[in-house]
This record gives C-alpha cells, sequence and structure tokens, in this order.
C-alpha cells in the first residue's frame, strides 16, 4: 500500500512531501523552540498558516498515488 503513495524517486511526490513537512515543523515549532528555522518556513512560504501547508501536501500525495 505505502508503494502507491511513496516514490522517492519522483518530483511530484517530494514537492508535496516538503509543504507537508514545512507545515509540521511549523505546527510544532513552539514546542521544540526552533524560532530561527520557523522564521525562515514563514519566509520562503509567505506565511502560510501550517495547516494549510500539510493539508496541501497530503492531498499532493493522494492526488499522486490515485493517478499511479
Amino acid at each position: 500500500m505505502a508503494g502507491k503513495y511513496v516514490k522517492l524517486t519522483s518530483l511530484s511526490w517530494w514537492s508535496s512531501v516538503v509543504p507537508l513537512l514545512a507545515g509540521l515543523i511549523l505546527a510544532t515549532e513552539p514546542l521544540h523552540g526552533w524560532v530561527e528555522i520557523g522564521q525562515t518556513l514563514r519566509n520562503f512560504s509567505g506565511d502560510v498558516p501550517p495547516a494549510m501547508l500539510i493539508n496541501g501536501g497530503l492531498l499532493g500525495i493522494g492526488i499522486r498515488g490515485a493517478l499511479a
């Protein structure tokens, strides 16, 4: 099952995983105290809320898996 969704050599998979990971880092930033990393990610993402990054990443992975 995971083979359908995890494609390490696929550019579309990576373009969905990066926002997912960025959203997870931003969402958990207060727990870890990663202020510098959080600010850098906010600058790159345009201050998009973490929930939108996470949902966008999951959506991209799901669509990519459905089309495979």
